[in-house]
């Protein structure tokens, strides 16, 4: 796409299927930098990756003409089928099925990685239910409880 110029930042937060505890913390770092390389090799940037137990968060920077849902096929279908493989005690791991995605402006970046970095000590306060609330409430989006 010759002349195209655009500055595309999500962040995009879904949770383990059930919201179980898989995410150990003796396999995030593991974890994240493999998204992070699922990204670099789909043309995206994953410019922080980060969460806990039961949930993740991930900034990224995506080109045009990828599709969002299609970003987070390649980086949920990746990951399982690679978590899947790597860690043999963790076979029921899955992703629920759907995702949060949020546009962020260059002028967040810094606020939302220091939010993702932060995750442990956010959520000794808070849910990642409640977090995930406060998310869709603050962008307007309208939402089923069922699926929350």
């Amino acid at each position: 796409m010759a002349n195209t110029y655009a500055s595309l930042h999500y962040h995009l937060v879904f949770s383990t299927k059930n919201r179980e505890h898989f995410i150990k913390k003796e396999v995030r770092e593991r974890i994240w930098a493999f998204l992070g390389g699922i990204a670099r090799e789909n043309k995206l940037k994953a410019l922080c990756v980060g969460g806990t137990e039961d949930h993740i968060h991930i900034l990224l920077m995506a080109p045009p003409a990828m599709a969002l849902s299609k970003m987070v096929q390649l980086l949920k279908g990746g990951s399982s089928k690679w978590i899947h493989e790597t860690f043999p005690e963790m076979r029921g791991f899955a992703w629920q099925d759907g995702y949060g995605a949020f546009t962020v402006s260059k002028s967040q970046i810094s606020d939302i990685v220091r939010y993702i970095q932060g995750q442990e000590e956010h959520h000794r306060a808070k849910t990642f239910q409640e977090e995930y609330l406060a998310f869709l409430q603050k962008h307007g989006i309208e939402y089923d409880e069922r699926y929350v």
